[in-house]
């Protein structure tokens, strides 16, 4: 089977890479051409546990190819993904730009019957748009060519991507046609060997799945970080509240860790979209309007309590950070509160020394000499007064803290993620804080 993916970010080069690990003949479209030329070269443009070596592996048989022309291969293709990005505008609503681009381009080249498939995320009658834009194209060349729109949105989670596409718990398809549901069921077969887990719905249930989805997700975290807030002032153990409630079947354990706010590139931009599409409908989305509000809050959290141990002063004091992206296993900083606690410290004259394990790189790209860059989490310390963890990396899990009482100046620890023993803490004599 031949298909197209056009947009090689995260979302078309894992599901383009993980379709030719199936057998599946796979060309990844995208108009950068230097990215494009890397990519051929086994280059990989993000960081995904295992993806390089899987693109590599497919590249060399044949089944993963790259091109930034969608036209030169659409002839030979039964399926058209589009994976390209979906901005939040200025309004928080998704921008479309790109999607529909992708339809007029389907439209003005396809000569037979091929399937559309937005894989990106993009807001409820988005798909009707695309129909649209294709219909008009082909209009405009005085053809009647059949063709089908549908819906598949991703659910990969970033560091667990490849597992989540090879082994999904569902994969979702919004289609308009039976053509097209057969199609769909034949390229996800290889996923559905053990048991079937596709779900066939009408293509506005499926755009709205994906957005709910991600929306009940960050719902999750807000909620806990304001349960974890509250337990603080009242004394209550935010951990023992975590287990308790999580034991109740009908909750489950699953984002419930209070932390210092969520990030990245979805839960952020979904919440605030979906919100956007409730206000062009007249209605307004209250629990998630307080979901976003608690987040953004979340992640000052550790400055404050940073400050109120300073006595609201830390000009000229040093700052060790430990981990730079939203979450461990990517070097993704989109919306990560490490952006916002840098720069609050920053503006409020301090110096800031940061270790990632892979993010470096895009935090030089973001912030340039913002920072210092160290070269391992204990140069990060070396001096400094004081030390937020951030991402609950695994080799940050357990330190030395009698190395870190020997370098630190001053020894305090904020904990935004509770991932540490107080008692463990204390007794080298750190003045410990957590969520």
């Amino acid at each position: 089977m031949n298909i197209a993916i056009v947009g090689t970010g995260y979302v078309g080069l894992v599901s383009g890479t993980c379709f030719a690990e199936m057998g599946v003949n796979v060309t990844c479209v995208d108009i950068d051409s230097e990215k494009v030329d890397k990519l051929r070269r086994g280059i990989i443009p993000i960081y995904e546990p295992g993806l390089d070596k899987i693109v590599r592996k497919n590249v060399e048989s044949g089944r993963l190819r790259f091109t930034t022309s969608l036209p030169e291969v659409i002839d030979d293709v039964e399926v058209v993904f589009s994976a390209v990005g979906t901005p939040p505008d200025e309004d928080g609503s998704a921008d479309l730009k790109y999607v529909l681009a992708v339809a007029r381009t389907f439209g003005e080249h396809i000569k037979k019957h091929t399937i559309l498939v937005t894989k990106s995320t993009v807001p409820v009658g988005t798909a009707a748009k695309v129909k649209a834009a294709v219909q008009a194209e082909l209009d405009r060349r005085g053809e009647q060519i059949p063709f089908d729109v549908a819906s598949n949105p991703e659910f990969l989670k970033e560091g667990a991507a490849i597992k989540d596409f090879m082994s999904p718990d569902r994969v979702v398809v919004g289609t308009e046609s039976e053509r097209a549901r057969k199609i769909m069921s034949r390229l996800y077969k290889p996923f559905m060997l053990s048991s079937e887990r596709m779900i066939f719905t009408d293509i506005p249930s499926a755009e709205m799945i994906k957005y709910a989805a991600n929306s009940m997700l960050a719902t999750r975290i807000s909620f806990m970080n304001d349960i974890a807030n509250l337990c603080e002032l009242v004394g209550a153990d935010v951990n023992m509240v975590r287990k308790g409630i999580g034991s109740d079947t009908r909750i489950g354990k699953k984002f419930l860790y209070p932390g210092c706010g969520y990030g990245g590139s979805c839960f952020p931009k979904d919440v605030k979209a979906l919100i956007k599409t409730a206000e062009q409908k007249g209605y307004p989305m209250e629990v998630l309007r307080a979901v976003e509000s608690v987040n953004e809050r979340q992640k000052s959290i550790l400055f404050h309590k940073l400050m109120k141990h300073f006595d609201d002063d830390i000009s000229g004091k040093t700052i060790a950070m430990w981990g730079l992206a939203f979450k461990p296993e990517t070097d993704d900083m989109r919306e990560a509160p490490a952006l916002v606690l840098i720069d609050h410290l920053t503006r409020c004259g301090a110096t800031v020394k940061v270790y990632d394990p892979v993010a470096m790189n895009e935090c030089r790209r973001r912030l340039g000499d913002k920072v210092i860059y160290c070269k391992d989490m204990y140069e990060a310390a070396v001096d400094a007064d004081a030390l937020l963890l951030v991402t609950e990396w695994n080799e940050f899990r357990i330190p030395s803290f009698a190395a870190l009482k020997r370098i630190m100046t001053r020894k305090v620890l904020l904990d935004g993620r509770n991932i540490y023993d107080r008692e463990e803490v204390t007794e080298h004599g750190f003045a410990y804080y957590k969520i």
